[in-house]
């Protein structure tokens, strides 16, 4: 089980390990996304940080109907206690957790400040 909380803009925030391939490795605040349908975005700080390895070029559609383009990099995170390897894109804001990495999980959010922010494996 992950735990985290909701913050004062409203935002479900979870912290989660990253790891890059030689080990370097940092924990971050990532907030839950569910219009997001990737596995997890980092900053290009980040990716400098862990040494990510680069995997391939991707693009996203913007609420605004225009497309722009991101790196995706290779990471390792720490997922309800197991290291998962998984595919981040970069992108210079706040980090997110999204659908794919949710996938085969319960997501609950007490949607107050200070709310209690829960994902769970489903059985």
């Amino acid at each position: 089980m992950i735990e985290g909380v909701v913050n004062a803009a409203y935002e479900p925030v979870v912290t989660l390990g990253v790891q890059g391939p030689s080990g370097q490795s940092q924990e971050i605040e990532a907030v839950i996304d569910t219009g997001f349908t990737g596995f997890l975005t980092v900053t290009p700080a980040m990716v400098a940080e862990l040494g990510l390895r680069y995997r391939s070029r991707g693009w996203a559609t913007l609420a605004d109907g225009s497309e722009v383009p991101f790196d995706v990099y290779d990471v390792t995170v720490l997922w309800d206690g197991q290291p998962v390897y998984i595919e981040a894109d970069a992108a210079d804001a706040t980090p997110l957790v999204g659908m794919r990495l949710l996938d085969r999980h319960n997501l609950h959010i007490e949607v107050v400040d200070g709310g209690r922010v829960v994902i769970q494996a489903r059985e």
